[in-house]
């Protein structure tokens, strides 16, 4: 018993250095959930970073189908009752599900969606981006909240994920051009200058396009957000470091290759702190 307790310990450590290694405004957040909760959350978000990685860690899109097929063969083992695969993430998330009955087609839907990454073009359109920003960043969140065990009838949380989502597609442009991957729309960047390295008019006007959907969500996300209770606050938290990314693209021209966008934020915990004292975002 002993054992199993140190070996739980362990991976529970290993899960918050790998989400604080990688997805650091998430570990954040997760810190104002209950203690008891956070392995809940660091679980949900190690699963999302190992779907996130596929593409850069990867040669071949075929490749990347591969290692998204497992995660696909790993849900349904647990679905059916399976011992878990031995892995740093599957374990730890195979307990979340069972415990908190996580929404297999949320989950699926969050791999299917990473199918995008592996594609030689992006979203045809900005509904198509905010279709992937759903299933991504929305269904995360949506995931969060259950593991929680907080209800969200209104889905202000869903809006968090989606806007924080868009705005990290935005944040993050110039990194996936390196694989030449893009995620801004064909229909506000035709010619794909994305890939280019150099902010253009016709790109700096997409980015408006994208900060303003996200912008949109963030404001239909606090219409909503009262209804929700304060044990919420993990999963709505992230709105603040979005809106500050936001804030740096603007401040940059919506130039999405400026160094400034990637600055962090010196005030992030305090931020958070008093979000979190206040109890709405």
């Amino acid at each position: 018993m002993t054992a199993v307790v140190r070996s739980q310990t362990s991976t529970s450590a290993s899960l918050a250095a790998l989400v604080r290694r990688h997805d650091r405004d998430r570990f954040a957040t997760a810190m104002f959930a209950p203690e008891h909760r956070r392995e809940n959350l660091f679980a949900l978000y190690a699963f999302n970073y190992e779907l996130a990685k596929v593409r850069e860690s990867v040669r071949e899109p075929m490749m990347g189908r591969v290692r998204l097929q497992w995660w696909r063969d790993t849900l349904a083992e647990i679905a059916a009752g399976q011992a878990p695969r031995r892995h740093e993430v599957a374990e730890p998330l195979a307990r979340v599900i069972r415990d908190h009955h996580l929404s297999q087609s949320t989950l699926a839907r969050m791999i299917d969606a990473r199918e995008q990454d592996l594609l030689p073009d992006p979203p045809t359109t900005l509904t198509q981006l905010e279709d992937y920003a759903e299933a991504t960043g929305g269904g995360l969140n949506e995931l969060a909240l259950q593991a929680l065990v907080v209800k969200d009838s209104e889905g202000a949380a869903r809006h968090v994920g989606v806007g924080y989502a868009l705005a990290g597609i935005l944040r993050a442009t110039a990194f996936n051009a390196r694989f030449g991957l893009s995620h801004i729309p064909l229909e506000l960047d035709p010619d794909r200058r994305a890939l280019g390295g150099k902010a253009t008019p016709a790109l700096r006007d997409a980015a408006a396009t994208i900060a303003k959907a996200a912008h949109a969500r963030f404001a239909k996300a606090r219409s909503l957000s009262e209804d929700i209770p304060e044990a919420a606050m993990p999963v709505l938290l992230p709105v603040l470091a979005a809106e500050r990314w936001l804030g740096q693209i603007e401040r940059a021209g919506y130039d999405l290759f400026a160094p400034r966008i990637l600055r962090p934020d010196p005030w992030r915990g305090l931020r958070l702190f008093l979000a979190a004292r206040r109890g709405r975002i």
